[in-house]
């Protein structure tokens, strides 16, 4: 299964730490095969860098095993709160791996991977060198995974140069630098293995997918648990790829590793460093791919283009004259070839601006003119369906980031479950929520929620309200969720906010 972890790993009394990735400002003409790599590797140490973060934990989170909690939960938290105050939040230390970008007086911008600071209350940035400084969290991107941090510090440093993966073909070497297992300022090589490859199909990671990303450089280079946030360079030494994922059945290497292409990574630092967040373009369409099968049935000679199966209220497609069952065949003049490189045409498109769109339908090509709108505003007016599973919810309907309603009989048949089920069924998600990211999805049934002694079985929205309310009130930060899925149950916590903040 495809990792994501790969980028992090929790540091507990006896484990290794982690360390980052560097980038490089030297450049080498060499094309051959090297004799040997120190001479490109030896310029680009000084860029490397630590992300180190830390997380407080609930004592209902701390006794959670991979799939939930742990079975002796009751008998290891009742020892340790008679024996160490278990009940008190503890707090846990993470490393990953990250590089330099850019220097400006005493600002510095490093580069990482989302899922390696998503969770943080603190950031902090180790030079090469030992040196730590906290870091501020500038902006992420869910959507790829990257996130970019700002430190401020008087020593010069080492500043990576970004390479073009555009140009990236496979056999080319490729050189990955980083700190698998806290194995600092590892370095690792191999060649490009394919370019453009689509890991969504086989991704575990469920909601927090990276779906913008239209095609991952792949390498057979070592890269590990650790690894990610951290560059991959060419022989040039310049950043052709930042590392996200591997393919791995254990966690361990096996040869099979993915990178974010670096010329999609420069577009987002580049949004993230000026707006604090991206700025995309907007169809407002759920699509899926063109098979032979579908091809054939609507008349078409090539199995390509993007099935329109949904369309979002207030959309520009839908005031476009966009239909359920259209197949986009191109967008702003650039063909379509499969669905999942739509919404990367879209995104990169001037927020505003009306471009044709040419569709497939009733046997015959349809040429629309369709006025993009703004990916994240529509977000924030809760337009976005893509993980909600609901096409009529509102920003207000959202608590928690979650939409949630009691067990009907409509509702067990709408997401395959028994009617006998109990509990709230969870039947939208704001994809940029705590909720998202740790993987929750419509048709999860919320079974009981609890914090400390306190629990409840919610039957309704009123009862999760009233729930959350009285744990802020009491200065809680985070409520422990028994989630049931698909016969199986697992724990989770979320975090509720204070007193002071709205739902």
């Amino acid at each position: 299964m495809i990792k994501w972890s790969c980028v992090k790993q929790a540091v507990v009394a006896s484990a290794l730490s982690l360390s980052l990735f560097l980038g490089t400002v030297h450049e080498v003409s060499a094309r051959s095969a090297p004799s040997d790599f120190s001479h490109i590797v030896k310029p680009l140490m000084p860029s490397v860098v630590n992300i180190s973060t830390t997380t407080e934990i609930s004592s209902e989170r701390r006794f959670q095993g991979p799939g939930g909690a742990h079975p002796f939960e009751e008998l290891f938290r009742q020892f340790l709160e008679d024996h160490r105050g278990g009940g008190r939040p503890r707090k846990t230390s993470s490393l990953g791996s990250g590089f330099i970008i850019s220097q400006e007086g005493k600002d510095v911008f490093v580069v990482t991977c989302n899922h390696v600071i998503s969770e943080a209350d603190e950031i902090k940035v180790i030079f090469h060198d030992g040196d730590e400084v906290k870091a501020q969290l500038i902006g992420r991107d869910p959507r790829t995974d990257l996130a970019l941090l700002k430190i401020t510090t008087d020593k010069k440093v080492t500043v990576a140069t970004w390479g073009d993966s555009r140009k990236t073909e496979v056999g080319n070497w490729v050189i990955a630098v980083g700190n698998p297992f806290g194995l600092s300022s590892t370095v690792t090589t191999g060649i490009v293995s394919t370019v453009a490859r689509d890991i969504a199909a086989r991704s575990s990671r469920g909601q927090g997918l990276a779906d913008y990303v239209d095609g991952y450089i792949q390498t057979d280079a070592p890269i590990n648990m650790g690894n990610s946030g951290g560059p991959m360079f060419n022989i040039d030494g310049q950043v052709i790829a930042i590392s996200t994922a591997i393919f791995s059945p254990n966690g361990g290497n096996i040869g099979i590793g993915f990178g974010i292409p670096s010329d999609l990574a420069k577009q987002v630092i580049m949004q993230l460093k000026e707006f604090g967040r991206t700025k995309r373009g907007w169809l407002g369409v759920r699509i899926q791919n063109v098979t032979k099968e579908i091809a054939s049935s609507l008349g078409l000679k090539n199995d390509e283009g993007a099935l329109v199966g949904d369309i979002s209220r207030n959309s520009p497609a839908g005031a476009a004259g966009v239909k359920t069952g259209d197949v986009i065949l191109s967008f702003n003049g650039k063909k379509v070839k499969e669905s999942r490189h739509l919404p990367r045409l879209v995104g990169e498109t001037v927020i505003g601006k009306s471009v044709p769109l040419v569709v497939w339908r009733d046997g015959k090509e349809v040429t629309l003119s369709v006025k993009v709108g703004e990916f994240e505003q529509a977000q924030e007016e809760g337009l976005i369906d893509a993980q909600s599973g609901d096409k009529n919810t509102s920003k207000k309907d959202f608590i928690l980031g979650l939409v949630v309603k009691p067990v009907k009989p409509a509702l067990c048949e709408r997401f395959g479950i028994a009617e006998n089920s109990k509990g709230l069924m969870i039947v939208a998600i704001d994809p940029r929520s705590e909720a998202a990211e740790k993987g929750l999805r419509p048709g999860d049934l919320i079974s009981e929620i609890k914090v400390e002694k306190e629990k409840i079985n919610p039957k309704s929205l009123k009862d999760l309200e009233t729930f959350i309310l009285k744990a802020r009130k009491a200065g809680k930060k985070q409520v422990l969720f028994l989630i049931s899925r698909g016969g199986n149950l697992l724990y989770l916590t979320l975090g509720v906010g204070d007193s002071k903040k709205s739902k």
